[in-house]
């Protein structure tokens, strides 16, 4: 199989879809890996690597996208990637398409096979080619809510750890997956005051097993939200419903009632937030302030630490693409329930219900589409 390698065009997206050493397996397993010039440069890695590993490195995207029977990318398609889409051609990216129609309209227009990392599954039922983008995510949060909660940045001023004499911060982490579990692990080593609110009374347990006395926990209730957040210095949104629009826990209402100078971090903003007042922003304009709180909601928080990014990434999705190359998209997505439940769009059909439920499109089930 040819597989193409397009530099990532998102604002200030580092990442890119395969490392040398992916490219490496890859050629060894007979296939042809084309990468667009300096793709990697963003996350330290030069051309000459990939070329060392095997690789072709082309001019440009429309080189990469025309010659490639399968695309390996981070982000999903902007627009006029999406227009070098063809027919019967594998998109194997992170692609969001709940909160996004006019990404999905024109996947489907464009007859391509559309793998999403973020709906691969796991044998536990877990998501593993989201999971390390969301411990990133996770342990970012707390980094950037820090920053975001300084005077300068439009921040209330407070240190999280505080300092003898003075009192640290609080902060609340709305969900207990993987980001969240994440968050709280970075928010507790500063010394904040750390609440993690989740409906899934075991995934409260664990967290408790995890981190201790330390860590104070809440079951998810408006009213419960609500008091917490009206206090809190920093609130992080790390809620998850696999591959469907996030529900929004926090109210505009809510929002008005917080300290001014809080911070919220909308990690679930590829999914359209789970703050009502949450809009999508870029790292060149990170944050915007509605009634004196301040909004961090970029859509590629990972992005930032591109190289860490990256070889995590990689980690995970290279036995997915080796699959796909080896079997070809067919036969590996039918061999693998796991792998097909990443199948978003199949040659024009929608294939995931999540998606079809959040934008009023008909679902075709993706078994029946093999």
């Amino acid at each position: 199989m040819k597989i193409g390698v397009p530099k990532e065009t998102k604002i200030h997206e580092y990442r890119v879809g395969l490392v040398p050493a992916g490219v490496r397996e890859l050629v060894a397993a007979g296939h042809k890996v084309a990468i667009e010039k300096n793709a990697g440069l963003g996350s330290g890695i030069p051309d000459a690597d990939y070329e060392k590993a095997g690789a072709t490195i082309l001019g440009t995207a429309d080189e990469v996208f025309a010659t490639s029977d399968m695309i390996v990318k981070v982000k999903e398609p902007l627009a006029a990637e999406r227009k070098k889409l063809r027919p019967g051609q594998i998109l194997f990216t992170y692609l969001h398409l709940a909160p996004d129609p006019e990404q999905t309209h024109d996947l489907l227009e464009s007859g391509a096979i559309c793998v999403a990392y973020e709906t691969v599954t796991a044998a536990d039922r877990s998501l593993p080619l989201l999971t390390p983008m969301s411990e990133v995510a996770g342990r970012m949060s707390i980094q950037v809510g820090a920053a975001c909660l300084e005077k300068e940045l439009g921040g209330r001023g407070v240190l999280l750890g505080g300092v003898p004499g003075v009192p640290p911060a609080n902060v609340v982490i709305l969900g207990a997956g993987v980001a969240g579990s994440n968050a709280a692990l970075i928010a507790l080593g500063t010394g904040a005051n750390v609440t993690i609110v989740d409906r899934s009374l075991p995934a409260l347990r664990r967290a408790t097993d995890r981190f201790g006395t330390a860590l104070r926990t809440a079951f998810s209730t408006q009213a419960e939200i609500e008091r917490l957040v009206v206090d809190a210095d920093l609130v992080i949104g790390a809620v998850l419903v696999a591959g469907a629009t996030t529900p929004k826990l926090v109210t505009a209402d809510m929002v008005k009632k917080m300290q001014a100078g809080s911070v919220l971090v909308d990690i679930a903003i590829d999914q359209g937030g789970c703050f009502e007042t949450s809009h999508a922003t870029t790292h060149a304009e990170p944050t915007f302030v509605i009634d004196d709180v301040v909004h961090y909601c970029v859509a590629n928080m990972p992005g930032a630490v591109a190289r860490t990014s990256t070889f995590a990434l990689a980690n995970a999705t290279l036995p997915f693409a080796l699959s796909l190359a080896n079997k070809g998209g067919k036969d590996a997505l039918a061999s693998d329930p796991h792998l097909l439940a990443g199948l978003n769009v199949h040659t024009g059909k929608l294939t995931y219900q999540a998606v079809a439920e959040a934008l009023g499109l008909k679902y075709t089930p993706a078994q029946s589409v093999l």
